[in-house]
């Protein structure tokens, strides 16, 4: 078995520069590590094995507890990042800082320890919901969503915003920044570059990046002095124009990358119906040093479309950095229902395991909407193949919107850490004769709620005192807390501590949060918030802070005339469905002319569905989305 320091690859991600951060008087001094990326490193693993304050012992005590919370502007969809001993533009001294950006197109720079905004900066007006048809599932405004990523040794933060720019309004439009680390001034190109690739489709035609049905939600990467970023779609509305985009682009200058990967580039499909979105609940695409690897969504759901390279939907695709060659891939073989009911593979993110003993020695794991738990050989993904899928292992991991972690327990053994459903479980990776997961014998049920999966990262100091950290999603009660969860990473049948860490109350659209562990302290973005959580709380009767009336989320204003339902479709007959509300009346919905066209209801299922009613009370639907099973997430009628 390689030794932790030794795998670490520390510079493969650039996320690992020992500090030491001293944080009351007569405490052991942490030394930590900058957390510049999703789930702390290119891998992806989520962990952080240089925490030597934060163990079972005293995150379990009286001390730990929130220490300070920070106001923000809008709603927090990315991971916070942080750097330590950073020189901050007119501060004396060196803080730790943490770096926030929010859907209000805000980069806020935070000292760690006291909560202090010290540089913030307005990027622009963010997108309304209203420009991409109304997909009023996530904030109430629109713009920085995925997970910034910092370049350490430069001192450059890169990011993509999402602003309203132009006459008339304006129109949406990404851009890619660089940005100072010391002041968040314009690093490279004055007020970023805009995005706006092109692809030549199987036809010859050309497609072109369409901003107002693009989201930027899927965490950025950086490898080898290049940024990459992938791109999805909103709510799958215009599924007749929309399609995943991978992208890079120069570090140094902004200047993109020559090739750019369109993964749908058919130019027909059975229903005009596209998509193969990366979005990964905003998981990122990782990276082993010399290739990548993302999972995508759903595209046509006649499940026909599939089609290699020219449209790998449902499937973990392994990309040259360059991003002109298809390397590998693995698309299951249950990709066709994957389609057709929407149960994206592409929901959950892609793990890169650290080096293995063994003949296989490079492994990966992902985990999507159906709950199948792949384990899979990186040199060759898997294919794909009719009737069987040809990966080393297929596990119960539960519905995920979400990704797995990985450490190493204190009795040696590497462990994968899943997280779909409610449940947190734990895999022991056994390489010899072949690679298997074994699932370890206990099993936790946090509180969560919203659809399956939350995000998990694990801190210890190199195999001891390991805790694995979780974020449990608001389930409709507690005013939409959200919740840190903290169990002992060797005992896990130990839940160590459980304080609310925010709210959201954007119910209908998932808190993928990220507990960020480093120099012992922990911090959570939520719903204008940053929870700031530590040792600092020595002598407190009461570690759990009170519960408060979450700030209510303001409703984007639908057109004159037209309403909003949600219910569970009680029958469906052609394009006539009969919704039965929240209040058990039913209604009946024509989803003849509803975006996106190809959508199939099915009894039982939960749906929002917008337009405006016929003198008949029958709902004449324009747009149409999945909601959460449970009523108490479901938006308010109107």
């Amino acid at each position: 078995m390689d030794n932790p320091a030794h795998w670490r690859v520390h510079a493969l991600a650039h996320v690992l520069i020992a500090g030491f951060v001293a944080l009351l008087p007569g405490m052991p001094v942490a030394r930590a590590f900058d957390v510049t990326t999703h789930h702390y490193d290119a891998l992806r693993t989520g962990w952080n094995n240089t925490e030597t304050i934060l163990t079972p012992g005293t995150v379990g005590s009286k001390a730990f507890g929130l220490i300070a919370t920070v106001t923000l502007d809008e709603q927090v969809d990315a991971q916070p990042l942080v750097m330590l001993n950073q020189t901050i533009a007119g501060e004396p001294g060196a803080h730790t800082v943490v770096y926030v950006v929010t859907e209000n197109n805000t980069v806020y720079a935070i000292d760690g320890a006291s909560g202090a905004i010290l540089k913030q900066r307005h990027l622009g007006t963010p997108v309304n919901p209203s420009t991409n048809g109304g997909c009023y599932l996530n904030s109430a405004v629109i713009g920085i969503g995925a997970t910034p990523v910092i370049d350490a040794a430069a001192g450059i933060l890169y990011l993509i915003s999402d602003t309203t720019e132009g006459p008339d309004g304006g129109a949406p439009t990404f851009r890619l920044h660089a940005l100072k680390l010391t002041d968040l001034s314009d690093a490279a190109v004055p007020g970023g570059v805009v995005i706006k690739p092109a692809h030549k489709l199987s036809n010859g035609s050309t497609y072109e990046f369409k901003p107002y049905v693009t989201h930027s939600r899927s965490a950025l990467l950086l490898l080898n002095g290049k940024v990459y970023a992938g791109f999805a779609s909103y709510c799958d509305y215009s599924v007749h124009q929309s399609r995943g985009w991978l992208l890079g682009w120069n570090a140094s200058t902004l200047a993109p990358l020559p090739n750019e990967w369109l993964t749908d580039r058919e130019a027909t499909s059975p229903h005009d119906f596209f998509l193969t979105a990366i979005w990964m609940s905003g998981s990122g695409v990782a990276s082993d040093g010399s290739s990548l690897y993302f999972v995508t969504g759903n595209s046509d759901d006649k499940g026909t479309s599939w089609e290699t390279p020219g449209n790998l939907t449902e499937s973990v695709v392994k990309l040259s950095p360059d991003l002109s060659t298809l390397e590998s891939a693995f698309t299951p073989y249950t990709y066709p229902a994957l389609d057709h009911d929407d149960f994206d593979f592409g929901s959950g993110g892609i793990m890169l395991l650290p080096p293995q003993p063994g003949s296989v020695p490079a492994l990966a794991t992902a985990l999507g909407k159906d709950g199948n738990l792949f384990l899979m050989n990186r040199a060759s993904l898997g294919g794909h193949h009719p009737h069987s899928n040809a990966v080393l292992g297929t596990y119960n991991g539960g519905g995920c919107w979400c990704a797995e972690s990985f450490f190493i327990g204190k009795d040696g053994i590497n462990r994968v850490v899943s997280s779909g459903g409610s449940q947190l479980q734990t895999w022991q990776v056994h390489t010899k004769p072949k690679p298997i997961l074994v699932a370890d014998a206990w099993q936790q049920t946090i509180e969560t709620g919203q659809d399956g999966g939350f995000f998990t990262t694990v801190s210890s100091n190199g195999n001891t005192n390991g805790i694995i950290w979780a974020i449990g999603r608001p389930d409709g009660t507690h005013n939409n807390a959200v919740y840190l969860d903290a169990f002992d990473a060797n005992s896990g049948d130990s839940l160590v501590t459980n304080l609310i860490a925010g709210s959201w109350p954007h119910t209908a659209a998932n808190a993928n949060l990220v507990p960020v562990v480093t120099g012992g302290r922990v911090y959570v973005g939520s719903f204008k918030q940053l929870s700031i959580f530590g040792l600092e709380q020595v002598g407190r009767a009461d570690r759990q802070q009170p519960i408060v009336e979450a700030a209510k989320a303001p409703e984007p204003a639908l057109p004159a005339g037209t309403h909003r339902l949600t219910g569970t479709v009680a029958s469906v007959a052609a394009s006539m469905i009969v919704l039965s509300t929240r209040n058990g009346a039913t209604v009946d919905v024509d989803l003849a002319n509803a975006i996106p066209s190809g959508h199939k209801a099915r009894s039982g299922e939960a749906l929002t569905a917008i337009g405006q009613y016929r003198a008949d009370g029958t709902l004449l639907a324009q747009s149409v989305g999945r909601a959460k099973s449970n009523p108490a997430l479901w938006v308010p009628d109107r």
